[in-house]
């Protein structure tokens, strides 16, 4: 597996200076977060770094990579191909870095979209990843206050912000986002 220092220097590498900030960002809620939670902050840390290693290739090669890895799980994935680089980030990493852990690459595929059952280090990566410090957007200061109260109650804050966020602008929710919404609020009680 990559060292931190070589993780950062890969995201350095392959990211514009704009995404690299965002992911320094990332990495820095995470790590701050993981401490609050009682998570392994060394490996919220690293999967922050990793989360977008993807993510600016060009779509197009998104798509073949995706067929010829077979991640494509859902129409809507090809459809919608700017949800691929979580899953195609975290294969490259299990099958090419030589990254094992399970859960640090679970955060790091499902960074975009969530998925039902999300352990804390996932809802850690995907919160972080939308509430970092560089965002602002309306409302992103409840939701980092969520975050700090509850890591589940503020990850279900950031789900249905998304949720929002799409349906405000018509843009499709992907089935993976319906599904992780429904788990959350079941999960904390909400009913569905």
């Amino acid at each position: 597996m990559l060292s931190i220092q070589a993780a950062l220097d890969l995201a350095a590498r392959s990211l514009s200076p704009e995404r690299f900030k965002h992911t320094l960002g990332v990495a820095a809620l995470a790590e701050e977060l993981a401490l609050r939670y009682d998570i392994d902050p060394l490996k919220a840390k690293y999967a922050a770094l990793v989360h977008d290693l993807a993510k600016e290739i060009p779509t197009a090669q998104q798509v073949k990579l995706a067929r010829r890895w077979n991640l494509l799980a859902y129409p809507e994935d090809e459809e919608n191909p700017a949800v691929l680089h979580g899953p195609l980030a975290a294969y490259w990493l299990a099958h090419c870095a030589g990254v094992s852990d399970a859960e640090l690459l679970a955060a790091v595929a499902h960074h975009t979209l969530g998925v039902p059952q999300m352990s804390r280090l996932e809802m850690l990566i995907y919160s972080a990843d939308l509430v970092e410090p560089n965002r602002n957007f309306p409302r992103v200061d409840n939701l980092r206050k969520a975050l700090y109260h509850s890591l589940e109650e503020g990850t279900l804050a950031c789900v249905e912000h998304t949720l929002e966020y799409l349906k405000g602008s018509d843009r499709p929710i992907h089935p993976l986002t319906h599904l992780t919404h429904e788990d959350l609020r079941r999960r904390h009680g909400f009913g569905t």
